[in-house]
């Protein structure tokens, strides 16, 4: 277990600022155009899949206990974040339209834009919003309305984490669903789901939906002044480009959503009751790079038990309490592109973990379609 003294060095917190060197690759392709805006997605995916094959996996137990003090320099990359990814979107946004590049180079660019955006920034958004504190969670509105997805956050706080591997859960992927299916079926239901789950919340405060305090009215303000922003910056040229790399952001979001639980369901236990979430629920990866550029979020079981619990103190379990992928969730994701594959690889680990963990079940088509009954309460 590493200690809170060796936690707090700077140079351990010093690779989980890997995030940085997108930076200088983003401004390189705007310059140099050609094949240098392909460098984004290489760092992103290639790189970081070939330092997990080369460093292999970090077991360390951090210090659960140790003092938030002593975390300045790892939270200091997440707090710093927005400025850095808003300046490099808007400043790219300007600079495209005035530059020559082709619209062929203006795409692909865009492109690593939205690999920055979504594999960086809703990531550290997604870290921020867990936190108590105001700052954290307007950088996390902040974030998210930069690729237009602020409603994330009210469905992942208030619907994911509480339902998670029930039918309840629209990103919880289904066994032999393939990705492609789920990405628009997760589009289509999700910003619906974070309304209902709001009017929800105020409905217990004796409030209407429409009330001020309903966080969809500042969704709509940061996201509508985004698109303002890159309108006054490139025209609609800008806007063009903004919602791209928006997509791309989302689309990196969901593969990620579909590899963390696909086909790992909660059992169902009668009467709208589901057992409670375990760290069997969660795909995991030790994979070391892309813990680094992902800030531990491969340690999912840990962080669905303590969802407060900062990244740096987030821990590993073993295979027998949480399933592990083959690889990290950069590889992962880009399996789950082609469908045929992704089952080869993952159904099996599914059949297995269901053997091992429920052998008692028999019957798993309500599970695989998600037609068991909704949990008790979550409507």
């Amino acid at each position: 277990m590493s200690t809170p003294d060796e936690i707090r060095r700077p140079l351990r917190a010093l690779p989980f600022w890997m995030s940085l060197g997108m930076i200088p690759l983003a401004v390189l392709g705007a310059v140099a155009g050609g094949w240098t805006v392909l460098l984004l997605p290489v760092y992103g995916w290639i790189l970081v899949t070939v330092l997990d094959g080369v460093l292999g996996e970090n077991a360390d137990q951090p210090d659960p206990a140790t003092p938030e003090a002593d975390l300045f320099w790892y939270r200091l990359i997440t707090l710093i974040w927005f400025p850095v990814q808003a300046v490099t979107i808007f400043a790219l946004i300007w600079w495209v339209p005035r530059s020559g590049l082709s619209v062929a180079e203006a795409v692909g660019l865009f492109f690593g834009v939205g690999v920055i955006s979504g594999t960086i920034g809703i990531v550290y958004a997604h870290e921020l919003m867990h936190q108590m504190n105001r700052t954290e969670r307007w950088l996390a509105d902040l974030l998210l309305a930069t690729v237009l997805y602020s409603h994330f956050r009210s469905e992942h706080l208030l619907v994911h984490h509480l339902w998670v591997g029930t039918p309840r859960d629209a990103v919880t992927a289904r066994y032999n669903e393939g990705f492609h299916r789920y990405f628009w079926r997760v589009l289509r239901d999700c910003p619906a789901s974070a309304w209902r789950a709001e009017k929800r919340l105020l409905a217990r405060a004796g409030r209407k939906v429409w009330h001020r305090s309903n966080p969809f009215w500042r969704y709509a303000a940061l996201q509508g002044a985004a698109l303002a922003l890159a309108f006054a910056l490139g025209g609609w040229t800008g806007v063009g480009l903004f919602v791209w790399q928006a997509f791309i952001a989302v689309w990196q979001l969901e593969l990620t959503n579909y590899v963390e639980h696909y086909g790992l369901t909660r059992e169902y236990r009668g009467e709208g009751r589901y057992e409670h979430v375990l760290p069997r629920h969660s795909w995991n990866s030790a994979q070391t790079a892309s813990n680094w550029l992902l800030i531990n979020l491969q340690r999912h079981s840990d962080h669905h038990y303590k969802p407060d619990r900062r990244f740096p103190l987030l821990q590993t379990y073993a295979e027998d309490a949480a399933p592990q992928l083959p690889t990290g969730y950069p590889a992962m994701t880009t399996l789950a592109m082609i469908p045929p594959l992704w089952r080869r690889r993952m159904n099996p680990r599914v059949r297995e973990w269901r053997r091992r963990h429920y052998p008692h079940v028999t019957d798993w088509t309500p599970y695989n379609k998600a037609t068991n009954p909704m949990p008790r309460g979550s409507v």
